[in-house]
């Protein structure tokens, strides 16, 4: 099977203007259009280990980004994603397709994969055991997910959406580029120096933005299952001491309910597998400033229950 570093970059940019890409990225095809160049070089830098399948295999999401044809294009360019040809967020400036692809991407998984329960939550493995890092925006989740699975010798899952499996409680990867937004951005560039970024790209909804590439082995393992075993509520505190406090399932059950896209929607379902998670898994508070000693936390991190 081609993977997307098979194509060279031209020939990459012409299929994406053409016909379009079928890209496998974990459980779900995507099939992409669009002739802007600067969605092309994002694809080429940080999806080249990802699979491309043929032109008329099944995509479960089908996206296209384009220029709008309105007055603004000749002062202030934008760009716009349709879904299955509808348009679903407001037209963002040009130079920010490649976010916008991503987000895009999020929405079409949190809002059609209800197969899953779907937290707003980054997840890693080591060991066959899983830890959750649920958290909203600001707390520092992507910056840990980023440091854990670049130095930390973790698998990446996801950095966004957790995906349970109904039937069986297991998790289910989708290893994607890394979202690091503002200062993060500077504090991985040091502590991963090997890791690949893309331009950041400034003045979005969330502030500067950059996406760090997926680890290749978390992608070549995107069909492998993990079994939960922590759930961490990341918070970062300027000059704060690393500390990792203990939470009841009671209420590690009402944050994580808090934070899932589909609970609501699924109703027991939903109830039964957030309950069978928390349980089999061990819940703490943590508290962080400096990642060496986060990412030794989570190495000494007990075993779960049996």
């Amino acid at each position: 099977m081609l993977n997307v570093g098979s194509l060279a970059r031209a020939e990459l940019a012409a299929q994406l203007a053409g016909a379009g890409i079928r890209l496998r990225t974990g459980a779900f095809t995507t099939c992409l259009h669009s002739a802007i160049p600067s969605l092309a070089e994002g694809i080429a830098l940080l999806y080249a280990d990802y699979p491309l399948l043929a032109a008329d295999d099944f995509a479960d999401f089908h996206l296209q980004l384009v220029r709008p044809l309105n007055a603004r294009r000749w002062i202030k360019p934008q760009v716009k994603l349709l879904y299955d040809r509808r348009s679903i967020f407001k037209p963002l400036p040009l130079d920010q397709a490649f976010p916008m692809f991503e987000w895009g991407l999020n929405w079409c998984v949190s809002s059609r994969a209800n197969r899953y329960l779907i937290v707003h939550a980054a997840v890693v493995e080591k060991g066959g055991r899983a830890l959750i890092l649920p958290a909203p925006p600001g707390s520092g989740k992507s910056t840990l997910c980023a440091a854990l699975v670049g130095r930390g010798g973790w698998r990446l899952l996801s950095d966004e959406l957790t995906l349970l499996r109904l039937d069986d409680g297991l998790l289910h990867p989708l290893p994607r580029p890394v979202s690091l937004k503002n200062a993060s951005i500077e504090i991985i560039a040091r502590y991963v120096p090997q890791a690949v970024m893309s331009r950041p790209v400034t003045d979005t909804v969330k502030g500067t933005v950059a996406h760090m590439r997926a680890p290749a082995a978390s992608i070549a393992r995107s069909g492998e299952t993990a079994r939960p075993a922590w759930v961490v509520f990341p918070r970062y505190e300027a000059g704060a001491a690393t500390a990792l406090e203990p939470l009841a399932p009671a209420h590690a059950f009402m944050q994580l309910a808090q934070n899932c896209f589909n609970y609501s929607l699924l109703g027991a379902h939903g109830f039964t597998a957030l309950g069978g998670l928390v349980e089999r898994s061990l819940s703490y508070n943590f508290r962080y400033s400096l990642l060496d000693e986060a990412l030794d936390a989570f190495d000494r991190l007990p075993p779960p229950p049996l």
